[in-house]
């Protein structure tokens, strides 16, 4: 077994479900201590799925809107586990598809708080707690809506593409303090998120035409990645973006 995080703590925000849980579990499974922070309180049973087989992690209720949450997140992790070596940015939600004259100002905040405010706030304490213990990793979870568009998601597409541009940034930054910044940008998952479409014979047939390996991915497929960025292999990988979404946008 490849324990390419043994003795390392890694912290992940949205780790409840769908990619959040997957990644948790694979990082626990190559030797990480695991914090998770999450508004779902199925984020605690991830964590004792990883506690069950044998690994180190902790669930604590943390809303990514708020910086002083992320702040006292980072410090709990430090406490409980001695250390933070790399974090995954996950948390988001996934509006309702509208037009984009009809998307009210609420779906528009709510989007804007967690999918941007909330990498935006966690990537502060984390840098924070970076520069000055020799440096770390960061992954964001942007999405294929970080490069493209679809109708009826521009708020969606709006902040994803603001993530990407986000992390660009913060990795340009601070690339000569050790710190290294990348994303994902997943295509469409079968996650708990997603379930409402998947369930749709429209949406399916719809969007199956242009999906070059025809199936939606599995969570685990995107945590192998994840760990890939977060770890040594990847110490000269920052600023960029890996759309991973079965040949979508290829086309």
């Amino acid at each position: 077994m490849i324990m390419r995080y043994e003795n390392k703590v890694v912290l992940v925000t949205g780790g409840a479900t769908g990619i959040g849980r997957a990644t948790c579990q694979a990082f626990a499974r190559e030797g990480a201590a695991v914090m998770i922070g999450d508004l779902n309180d199925e984020a605690g049973e991830t964590a004792e799925l990883i506690r069950s087989a044998g690994g180190r992690a902790m669930y604590r209720r943390a809303d990514v809107r708020n910086s002083e949450a992320m702040n006292e997140l980072v410090a709990k992790c430090v406490a409980e586990f001695g250390g933070l070596h790399a974090a995954f940015n996950n948390a988001g939600v996934l509006p309702p598809p509208l037009p984009f004259h009809e998307v009210p100002e609420k779906d528009l905040d709510l989007i804007l708080d967690v999918d941007l405010k909330g990498v935006f706030f966690a990537m502060q304490a984390q840098v924070r707690h970076f520069r000055e213990n020799g440096g770390g990793a960061i992954v964001n979870t942007a999405s294929v809506a970080g490069r493209v568009a679809d109708p009826n998601m521009s708020a969606y597409v709006a902040a994803k593409h603001a993530v990407v541009g986000l992390t660009k940034a913060v990795a340009i930054e601070y690339a000569q303090q050790g710190i290294r910044v990348n994303c994902i940008g997943p295509g469409l998952v079968a996650t708990p998120m997603t379930q409402a479409w998947l369930d749709s014979p429209e949406f399916r047939e719809e969007f199956f035409k242009h999906n070059i390996i025809g199936r939606a991915a599995e969570p685990e497929e995107m945590a192998g990645t994840v760990l890939h960025l977060c770890s040594n292999e990847a110490s000269f990988t920052n600023g960029s973006f890996f759309v991973m979404d079965g040949g979508q946008t290829s086309h």
